[in-house]
């Protein structure tokens, strides 16, 4: 099988996929800098009017269309986010334009991931000073996605370096319709990896516990439940 080959598509049935966002997402920081409910109000009203998730679910983005988005379930706000919140270089399996719902199937594969990205943040500035804290959001899937894991058959997308294949793999398949794909994780042997493209397929979504990540001038953070 070569790289450039179709990947296979498989029906994937995950319960408990794990994904980890910065508490601070869970609750507004705007609360603590207002003087009282009516100066809230209006920081709100000023945040709401640049704020993208926002302007997605009203009136769309140029990577996503309203219809794509998910209301009125637990924690739609935050699914939508990571659609609507991409990292401004994309992901692996996504470009700047609209981003993806990434789960780990098992905790220490989500966890391996934020020390990666996280590392490399702080080698950045030469600076292992930090600590912070992350929820762990479940997600369940039942859905046909694009399946990577096949015997180094597609390591061209899998580089541990560069997102370049992956994304132009990503947008091709996006636009045929792909839900996603399922792959194993670059930064824990033996982890897999899940990269969802529609928001309505991220189902009974819940937060789980909460860990922190301690990084005290080593390059290994210490992790420890919240």
């Amino acid at each position: 099988m070569t790289e450039d080959a179709e990947p296979p598509v498989t029906l994937v049935r995950r319960y408990d996929t794990h994904r980890l966002i910065p508490a601070k997402y869970g609750d507004s920081v705007l609360t603590r800098i207002a003087d009282d409910d009516a100066h809230l109000a209006d920081i709100f009203d000023l945040d709401n009017a640049t704020n993208e998730r926002l302007l997605a679910e009203h009136r769309g983005l140029s990577g996503i269309g309203r219809h794509e988005l998910i209301f009125g379930v637990p924690y739609y706000r935050i699914v939508n986010a990571a659609f609507t919140h991409p990292h401004p270089l994309g992901s692996r399996f996504n470009a700047p334009d609209r981003g993806a719902w990434y789960v780990g199937f098992e905790i220490e594969t989500s966890q391996a991931e934020i020390v990666f990205h996280k590392t490399v943040e702080y080698a950045e500035i030469n600076r292992f000073e930090d600590s912070v804290v992350y929820d762990d959001y479940l997600a369940d899937f039942s859905a046909y996605f694009h399946d990577l894991r096949g015997e180094g058959a597609y390591a061209l997308y899998l580089s541990p370096n560069s997102y370049v294949a992956s994304q132009a793999l990503a947008q091709r398949l996006l636009a045929e319709g792909s839900l996603g794909f399922i792959y194993p994780s670059v930064r824990r042997i033996g982890g897999i990896c899940l990269a969802c493209f529609r928001p309505v397929l991220v189902s009974n979504v819940r937060r789980q516990v909460s860990y922190r990540f301690t990084w005290s001038g080593s390059p290994v953070p210490q992790i420890s439940n919240e």
